[in-house]
Protein backbone atom coordinates (compact mmCIF):
# COMPACT_ATOMS: atom_id res chain seq x y z
CA UNK A 1 0.00 0.00 0.00
CA UNK A 2 2.52 2.53 0.74
CA UNK A 3 4.50 2.18 -2.63
CA UNK A 4 1.08 2.27 -4.39
CA UNK A 5 0.23 5.49 -2.64
CA UNK A 6 4.07 6.94 -3.85
CA UNK A 7 3.10 6.34 -7.25
CA UNK A 8 0.39 8.90 -6.90
CA UNK A 9 3.36 11.41 -5.82
CA UNK A 10 5.39 10.16 -9.00
CA UNK A 11 2.93 11.18 -11.03
CA UNK A 12 2.27 14.56 -9.04
CA UNK A 13 6.05 15.79 -9.78
CA UNK A 14 5.99 14.67 -13.29
CA UNK A 15 2.77 16.53 -14.31
CA UNK A 16 4.09 19.57 -12.58
CA UNK A 17 8.04 19.02 -14.12
CA UNK A 18 5.63 19.09 -17.63
CA UNK A 19 3.79 21.78 -16.73
CA UNK A 20 5.97 24.04 -15.32
CA UNK A 21 6.67 26.20 -18.48
CA UNK A 22 3.01 27.03 -19.15
CA UNK A 23 1.04 26.12 -15.77
CA UNK A 24 -0.48 29.75 -15.44
CA UNK A 25 -1.95 29.62 -18.64
CA UNK A 26 -2.72 26.00 -19.03
CA UNK A 27 -6.25 24.50 -17.59
CA UNK A 28 -4.71 23.51 -13.81
CA UNK A 29 -3.75 27.35 -13.61
CA UNK A 30 -7.13 28.51 -14.71
CA UNK A 31 -9.37 26.60 -12.88
CA UNK A 32 -7.16 27.29 -8.61
CA UNK A 33 -6.99 30.79 -9.88
CA UNK A 34 -10.03 31.87 -8.69
CA UNK A 35 -8.85 30.59 -4.95
CA UNK A 36 -5.94 33.48 -4.83
CA UNK A 37 -7.53 36.83 -3.95
CA UNK A 38 -9.40 34.43 -1.18
CA UNK A 39 -6.17 33.05 0.16
CA UNK A 40 -4.32 35.99 0.23
CA UNK A 41 -7.43 38.06 2.36
CA UNK A 42 -7.35 35.86 4.48
CA UNK A 43 -3.35 35.92 5.22
CA UNK A 44 -3.59 39.71 4.86
CA UNK A 45 -6.36 39.85 7.70
CA UNK A 46 -3.96 37.83 10.09
CA UNK A 47 -0.41 39.81 8.93
CA UNK A 48 1.90 37.05 10.26
CA UNK A 49 5.71 37.70 10.18
CA UNK A 50 5.93 34.59 8.45
CA UNK A 51 4.54 31.94 5.84
CA UNK A 52 5.00 29.27 4.71
CA UNK A 53 3.06 28.10 1.09
CA UNK A 54 2.88 24.00 0.72
CA UNK A 55 2.87 23.02 -2.94
CA UNK A 56 3.69 26.99 -3.87
CA UNK A 57 3.45 26.04 -7.92
CA UNK A 58 4.38 28.59 -9.56
CA UNK A 59 5.04 31.41 -6.85
CA UNK A 60 1.60 33.37 -7.37
CA UNK A 61 0.11 33.95 -4.36
CA UNK A 62 3.68 34.42 -2.81
CA UNK A 63 4.72 36.99 -5.14
CA UNK A 64 1.14 38.79 -4.67
CA UNK A 65 2.37 38.52 -0.61
CA UNK A 66 6.04 40.12 -1.57
CA UNK A 67 4.32 43.42 -1.87
CA UNK A 68 3.96 43.32 1.98
CA UNK A 69 8.04 43.27 3.10
CA UNK A 70 7.15 42.78 6.78
CA UNK A 71 6.03 38.88 5.87
CA UNK A 72 8.75 36.37 5.77
CA UNK A 73 8.17 33.86 3.21
CA UNK A 74 8.83 30.86 2.34
CA UNK A 75 7.72 27.81 -0.06
CA UNK A 76 7.74 24.19 -1.07
CA UNK A 77 6.82 22.01 -4.08
CA UNK A 78 7.53 18.34 -4.87
CA UNK A 79 8.53 19.48 -8.56
CA UNK A 80 11.97 20.80 -8.94
CA UNK A 81 10.89 22.22 -12.34
CA UNK A 82 8.00 24.16 -10.40
CA UNK A 83 9.94 25.68 -7.72
CA UNK A 84 12.83 26.97 -10.99
CA UNK A 85 9.90 29.08 -12.41
CA UNK A 86 9.01 30.40 -8.74
CA UNK A 87 12.77 31.35 -8.33
CA UNK A 88 13.28 32.52 -11.16
CA UNK A 89 10.03 35.05 -10.60
CA UNK A 90 10.50 35.99 -6.72
CA UNK A 91 14.62 36.17 -6.81
CA UNK A 92 15.36 36.97 -3.34
CA UNK A 93 11.77 37.83 -1.89
CA UNK A 94 11.08 34.17 -0.63
CA UNK A 95 13.47 30.98 0.14
CA UNK A 96 11.73 27.87 -1.31
CA UNK A 97 12.62 24.35 -1.49
CA UNK A 98 11.95 21.26 -3.07
CA UNK A 99 10.81 18.68 -0.96
CA UNK A 100 7.76 16.35 0.48
CA UNK A 101 4.97 17.49 1.79
CA UNK A 102 4.99 14.86 4.30
CA UNK A 103 8.32 15.91 5.47
CA UNK A 104 8.53 19.39 6.20
CA UNK A 105 12.49 20.63 6.03
CA UNK A 106 11.91 23.27 8.57
CA UNK A 107 12.18 23.08 12.54
CA UNK A 108 9.05 22.79 14.77
CA UNK A 109 7.17 26.30 15.31
CA UNK A 110 8.67 27.77 12.41
CA UNK A 111 5.33 29.98 10.94
CA UNK A 112 2.60 32.06 11.78
CA UNK A 113 0.74 30.68 8.82
CA UNK A 114 0.83 27.91 6.38
CA UNK A 115 -1.20 27.68 3.34
CA UNK A 116 -2.12 25.09 0.94
CA UNK A 117 -3.57 25.91 -2.09
CA UNK A 118 -5.24 23.84 -4.82
CA UNK A 119 -2.38 21.09 -3.85
CA UNK A 120 -3.78 18.97 -1.06
CA UNK A 121 -5.80 16.69 -3.21
CA UNK A 122 -2.83 15.06 -4.56
CA UNK A 123 -1.25 14.12 -1.13
CA UNK A 124 -2.09 10.15 -0.75
CA UNK A 125 -1.16 10.71 3.01
CA UNK A 126 -2.93 13.70 4.28
CA UNK A 127 -3.21 13.11 7.90
CA UNK A 128 0.57 12.95 7.75
CA UNK A 129 0.97 16.13 5.95
CA UNK A 130 -1.56 17.67 8.17
CA UNK A 131 0.79 16.71 11.23
CA UNK A 132 3.27 18.07 9.49
CA UNK A 133 1.68 21.59 8.86
CA UNK A 134 0.65 21.57 12.62
CA UNK A 135 4.59 20.55 13.70
CA UNK A 136 6.08 23.59 11.96
CA UNK A 137 3.12 26.12 12.68
CA UNK A 138 3.82 28.43 16.15
CA UNK A 139 1.25 27.32 19.17
CA UNK A 140 -1.21 30.09 17.90
CA UNK A 141 -0.78 29.84 14.08
CA UNK A 142 -3.06 29.48 11.12
CA UNK A 143 -3.57 26.75 8.30
CA UNK A 144 -5.44 28.03 5.20
CA UNK A 145 -6.28 25.01 2.81
CA UNK A 146 -7.54 26.05 -1.06
CA UNK A 147 -9.04 23.16 -3.00
CA UNK A 148 -11.32 21.58 -5.55
CA UNK A 149 -15.05 20.13 -4.59
CA UNK A 150 -17.91 18.92 -5.89
CA UNK A 151 -20.88 17.71 -5.29
CA UNK A 152 -21.40 14.61 -3.58
CA UNK A 153 -22.51 11.81 -6.62
CA UNK A 154 -19.90 13.58 -8.76
CA UNK A 155 -17.08 13.54 -6.11
CA UNK A 156 -17.50 10.22 -5.86
CA UNK A 157 -17.23 9.36 -9.57
CA UNK A 158 -13.88 11.54 -9.65
CA UNK A 159 -12.77 10.07 -6.82
CA UNK A 160 -13.01 6.79 -8.49
CA UNK A 161 -11.33 7.90 -11.68
CA UNK A 162 -8.79 9.39 -9.50
CA UNK A 163 -6.93 5.95 -9.50
CA UNK A 164 -6.06 5.89 -12.85
CA UNK A 165 -5.34 9.60 -13.41
CA UNK A 166 -1.81 10.55 -14.92
CA UNK A 167 -1.84 13.92 -13.27
CA UNK A 168 -1.12 12.51 -9.55
CA UNK A 169 -4.54 13.72 -8.02
CA UNK A 170 -5.80 11.63 -5.17
CA UNK A 171 -8.92 12.68 -3.72
CA UNK A 172 -11.25 15.35 -3.66
CA UNK A 173 -12.77 16.11 -0.14
CA UNK A 174 -16.44 17.46 1.36
CA UNK A 175 -16.56 19.78 3.94
CA UNK A 176 -17.28 17.31 6.36
CA UNK A 177 -14.49 15.16 5.27
CA UNK A 178 -12.18 17.94 5.31
CA UNK A 179 -13.11 19.41 8.78
CA UNK A 180 -13.15 15.89 10.24
CA UNK A 181 -9.61 15.54 9.12
CA UNK A 182 -8.47 18.84 10.19
CA UNK A 183 -9.74 18.27 13.77
CA UNK A 184 -8.64 14.77 14.12
CA UNK A 185 -4.89 15.51 13.36
CA UNK A 186 -5.13 18.75 16.38
CA UNK A 187 -6.92 21.76 14.66
CA UNK A 188 -10.00 23.47 15.25
CA UNK A 189 -11.73 24.23 12.29
CA UNK A 190 -13.33 27.88 10.77
CA UNK A 191 -14.19 29.96 8.01
CA UNK A 192 -15.10 27.56 5.15
CA UNK A 193 -16.53 29.09 1.95
CA UNK A 194 -16.95 28.22 -1.91
CA UNK A 195 -15.56 30.83 -4.01
CA UNK A 196 -17.72 28.76 -6.98
CA UNK A 197 -19.21 25.61 -6.99
CA UNK A 198 -15.89 24.00 -7.87
CA UNK A 199 -13.42 24.92 -4.73
CA UNK A 200 -13.35 25.57 -1.44
CA UNK A 201 -11.19 27.71 1.46
CA UNK A 202 -11.48 26.30 4.84
CA UNK A 203 -9.00 28.04 8.04
CA UNK A 204 -8.21 26.13 10.89
CA UNK A 205 -6.12 27.13 14.13
CA UNK A 206 -3.70 24.39 15.95
CA UNK A 207 -5.89 23.08 18.93
CA UNK A 208 -3.70 20.83 20.77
Amino acid sequence: MGNSKNIFKEKSKINFDNQSGNYDEGHDGKFVNVLYDKVIDRVMKISPKSLLDVGCGTGNILIALSKNTNIKLYGLDLSEKMIEVSHNRLKDKAKLKVGDSENLPWEDNSFEVVICNASFHHYPRPEKVLLEMKRVLAPSGTLIIGDPTAPIIIRQIINFALRWSDGGDYRMYSKKEMEDLLIKCGFKTHNWSKPNYKTFVISAAVSK
